[in-house]
């Protein structure tokens, strides 16, 4: 199976002054870990995942006064819609992170979370066990 199989169409895009809150709040209403934070002034794109929130929120700082451009991670690794589910998983792993944001030739088109892969990987593996016992 290949990322664009699993991957998100759904892309949350925010701009670097949103607040955390803000951010959490969007991410919230739209069911999504993490947001693109696109940054056409200095860093290009960045990822903001809950986890960034979290952090920042538990360590004191005020989600109404911290923007998006203070916790956005820059170097990002991107996948490719057609990098199979292994070699994502892959990168992620390496990475340590649990979202990838996918590009084509024009931009982000989705995010592939680790429960992306292994809402993919599990029904396949299922299917290979039925094929072996039958």
């Amino acid at each position: 199976m290949l990322v664009r199989d699993a991957m998100s169409t759904l892309v949350l895009t925010i701009g670097p002054a949103h607040t955390l809150r803000q951010a959490a709040r969007l991410m919230s209403a739209r069911r999504i870990g993490a947001a693109v934070v696109l940054d056409n002034d200095n860093s290009g794109l960045g990822i903001l995942t809950e986890r960034d929130i979290l952090n920042a929120v538990g360590s004191g700082q005020d989600p109404d006064v911290e923007t998006a451009a203070t916790h956005t991670t820059t170097d990002v690794v991107f996948a490719a819609p057609t990098w199979t589910l292994a070699e994502a998983a892959e990168a992620m792993t390496h990475g340590g992170f649990r979202h990838l944001v996918v590009l084509d030739d024009h931009g982000p088109v989705g995010i592939v979370s680790v429960r992306d892969i292994l809402r993919c990987w599990i029904p396949a593996r299922r299917r290979h066990h039925a094929e072996l016992l039958g």
